[in-house]
């Protein structure tokens, strides 16, 4: 019998695993022996938190990362054949959103290997959830352009696609480049649209609000570094 594959959520940041990571998770790491991952290190060190009973030097782990090679891909699923399950862990949150696992998920269901999602934070889905905007159609666009140019043409194209679609637009950027961001959607987008900023999530120093432009532009939070997502509905 095949092994399957195990899609393994994390913390989306240093919170309490506890809090955000069920049991059950817990339960199918400590059957896991094979994991790919975007870096050994953090993954060991997740794992580790999270109360993996087998010693981490027992483990075998494979990169997936861009200098991974598609080549290699089906060679790390070699242990399924015999029975063994493989776990993918991603950075942070759920693996294959956003995420370059879905390449590996990808092969697995051209091979028909069982790939079983695992309950776990997605900021994606936290964020539509508290942001009070359409959570019945959204869309997740990734990281915006970074020329400001072309970043402010971007931010203009989401704005009117959530008009006309009635749509929530979703994205992300680079934390050291949060606060330009945002001066640039207050700069060029309408002062109604609606504009959610949500940093921290699931953390303790969680933060979460939204408001039109106009509101926005007397009150900027200074988000530096902090990892954050946003969302904007006209």
């Amino acid at each position: 019998m095949n092994g399957k594959i195990y899609l393994i959520p994390t913390t989306l940041g240093e919170s309490p695993v506890d809090r955000v990571i069920p049991n059950y998770v817990i339960e199918i790491i400590n059957t896991t022996h094979h994991y790919i991952v975007e870096n050994i290190k953090t993954a060991r060190r997740y794992l580790i938190k999270a109360g993996i009973k087998t010693k981490i030097d027992d483990l075998t782990f494979f990169e997936l990362n861009k200098h991974s090679s598609p080549e290699e891909y089906t060679n790390y699923l070699e242990a399924i054949k015999k029975g063994e399950n493989i776990g993918i862990i991603s950075e942070a949150g759920t693996p294959g959103v956003a995420d370059p696992g879905a390449e590996i998920v990808s092969i697995a269901h051209q091979l028909n290997i069982e790939v079983v999602p695992l309950v776990g934070p997605s900021s994606i889905l936290l964020s539509v959830m508290a942001s009070g905007l359409n959570g019945q159609s959204f869309a997740f666009v990734g990281y915006l352009p970074i020329q400001k140019n072309e970043r402010i043409k971007r931010i203009k194209e989401l704005e009117r696609r959530s008009q006309l679609e009635n749509q929530t637009q979703v994205f992300i950027e680079t934390p050291y480049r949060n606060n330009q961001l945002i001066e640039d959607i207050l700069t060029h987008c309408s002062t109604e649209t609606r504009f959610c900023i949500a940093a921290d999530i699931s953390l303790e120093t969680e933060f979460i609000k939204t408001k039109t432009v106009k509101e926005w532009k007397h009150s900027v939070p200074n988000l530096h570094k902090r990892p954050a997502i946003y969302l904007i509905l006209k």
